[in-house]
């Protein structure tokens, strides 16, 4: 039904107000089913989460994947995090597009200097808080949002430290009329994103790689049981899968909970790495070459 993305620098009220508007969505007359989507969702240290770029780039990576999941005609899902990269933000419009739902942003707007003082405040109570160090660093590459741009828009705005966040406040209410109201061919004020052939060919594309890739694998599986059957349980050299495939070489009986633990982890790391990188392989012999790459270095002779 719709993707809300908070925006905010940290410590600015952004899980306020995304439970604010989960509560208000649900005082409406429809009754929408909500999602929050957050660090706390995967019990994510905030501080370890932004240690360092790559530790935010996963994060990214994790809390995309979620919404990418989550996204239906019939749920709203309330990003809760950051999203303060302006590409990042991109990229979860481009889902919203793909999913065919509604698209706003909420953004908590605070002084840096109230940011560190509410930061401060976590810390004295034993909250979850930033260092030092993570809040700066964070603080200063906030992108702001700009309504100009399509992936910022519509832009409800707060100001907490001068107004407060609660479930009347303005943006909420806005927020709430544009995610709520009942949209037909006469509607100009609310705008339902449209997947264009692109997205959807990306769709249909990744399910296809997805399939190819479960199928393959198991015929590597299966081929690799017999192959050791065969061995009477001696080391497995130069097993061939088919012309132009690599061959299996394998220094030791690997047994077949083993094998499956290591398929279930290939699958996840490709998976992984599509998010960033190229899609997973969309053909069976692309899957089985890699796979089998991915056996000679875990269980082959170094």
């Amino acid at each position: 039904m719709a993707l809300v993305v908070i925006c905010g620098q940290p410590c600015s009220g952004k899980s306020r107000a995304a439970g604010c508007l989960a509560e208000a969505l649900q005082e409406t007359e429809s009754k929408p089913s909500v999602r929050i989507i957050n660090e706390s969702s995967f019990h994510l240290d905030r501080n370890q989460s932004y240690a360092d770029m790559i530790a935010e780039k996963n994060l990214r990576g994790v809390l995309r994947s979620e919404v990418d999941r989550s996204l239906s005609r019939d749920d709203i899902v309330i990003v809760d995090s950051l999203n303060s990269i302006k590409g990042y933000r991109y990229e979860l419009w481009c889902l919203a597009r793909a999913a065919g739902i509604r698209y706003c942003v909420l953004h908590c707007d605070v002084e840096e200097a109230y940011c560190r003082k509410w930061n401060e405040e976590r810390r004295e109570k034993l909250e979850s808080a930033y260092d030092d160090k993570i809040i700066e660093d964070l603080l200063r590459r906030f992108e702001r949002p700009d309504s100009r741009n399509r992936w910022d828009s519509p832009l409800f705005e707060f100001w907490p430290s001068r107004d407060g966040i609660e479930k009347s406040s303005a943006a909420i209410v806005d927020a709430i009329m544009y995610l709520t109201k009942k949209v037909d061919s006469k509607t100009r004020d609310v705008k339902v994103l449209q997947p264009t052939l692109a997205t959807q060919n990306a769709r249909i594309t990744e399910a296809t790689s997805l399939y190819e890739m479960d199928r393959a694998t198991q015929e590597v599986i299966n081929m690799i049981v017999e192959a050791q059957s065969q061995a009477m349980g001696g080391p497995l050299s130069g097993v061939s899968l088919g012309p132009g495939l690599p061959t299996i070489d394998i220094s030791r009986p690997v047994s077949l909970p083993e094998l499956r633990r290591l398929r279930r982890t290939f699958i996840k790391l490709t998976g992984q790495s599509s998010l960033s990188g190229p899609p997973p392989p969309s053909d069976a012999d692309s899957a089985k070459r890699m796979f089998v790459d991915y056996l000679n270095r875990e269980l082959g002779n170094g």
